[in-house]
């Protein structure tokens, strides 16, 4: 049980001829027990220990800590008990140091120290995997571009290319005209026994055309240009859209298809291994 629990038990103090004023801790214990306050009541109610508001009101200042801290629990003392803290503090400074201190922020004794946060120096580690992958992209940016270079020459299946010679422009309107361009080595070499090999050549003129494989593929869909040439493989066959014909002149398998195709004429062939043979 703790001491002075109940307020019946304590008495005001009788007043004293010899003692003009009461000390801080007696005039706090007096202004408790008139307000019908246990020492039990004024802890709950100030989160000050029991023990020290024991000690204080004997005038026993040492377990408070400090002089700071002494100050500041007579202080919350004092309203719980409805005193004014003034006076008890300058009587305090007068009996503990001889005059008053100067003013102390309570938010750095009673708040919890507000931590700073830590400067940091630059993140190097997410600078070097930012440049890395843009350096990984661009690469990648830069193989794709190169894969889809609209040249001269395309290939089904990975097989390397044929290298074709294109036509020889002409010199001026009065040079004789070859109408039909004729096979070159590297085309003929090109076409091997397992494959089917179509090459399209825009001899007299522009042409529009579309090449896919046997599975459904676009292996070319565009305009090929007078004096361009295209080599498409597969292993099973190739199929031809042509939007002008007679523009266009083919070799399948390194032999020279001698349709007579006319200006204009939309064509859809079909070739396979083999022997030419138009779908």
């Amino acid at each position: 049980m703790s001491i002075g629990n109940s307020p019946e038990d304590e008495r005001p103090f009788e007043d004293d001829p010899q003692e003009a004023r009461l000390s801080v801790g007696r005039a706090l214990k007096q202004a408790r027990i008139a307000a019908g306050l246990t020492v039990d009541d004024v802890s709950s109610a100030t989160r000050v220990r029991i023990a020290i508001v024991h000690a204080i009101e004997a005038d026993d200042f040492a377990p408070c800590g400090g002089d700071v801290y002494a100050r500041g629990h007579i202080r919350t003392l004092a309203k719980a008990v409805h005193l004014d803290p003034a006076p008890l503090l300058d009587q305090y400074a007068a009996d503990h140091g001889g005059g008053r201190p100067a003013p102390t922020p309570a938010a750095p004794l009673f708040e919890a120290e507000r931590i700073r946060p830590e400067r940091r120096g630059p993140n190097w580690t997410a600078a070097m995997v930012a440049a890395i992958v843009a350096v990984v992209g661009f690469v990648g940016f830069t193989a794709f571009k190169g894969g889809d270079d609209g040249g001269t020459t395309q290939v089904a299946d990975g097989t390397t290319p044929a290298t074709t010679a294109s036509p020889t422009p002409k010199s001026d309107k009065t040079a004789t005209k070859d109408p039909k361009p004729t096979p070159s080595d590297s085309a003929i070499a090109a076409a091997p026994q397992d494959k089917v090999t179509v090459q399209v050549s825009a001899a007299d003129g522009k042409s529009w055309i579309l090449a896919k494989d046997h599975n459904g593929r676009t292996l070319f869909d565009g305009l090929l240009k007078q004096g361009d040439t295209k080599t498409f493989q597969d292993s099973d066959k190739i199929n031809l859209v042509l939007g002008d014909a007679g523009a266009i002149q083919l070799y399948v398998n390194g032999k020279k298809i001698d349709d007579d195709w006319q200006p204009g004429a939309v064509e859809r062939l079909t070739y396979t291994k083999g022997d030419p043979q138009v779908g």
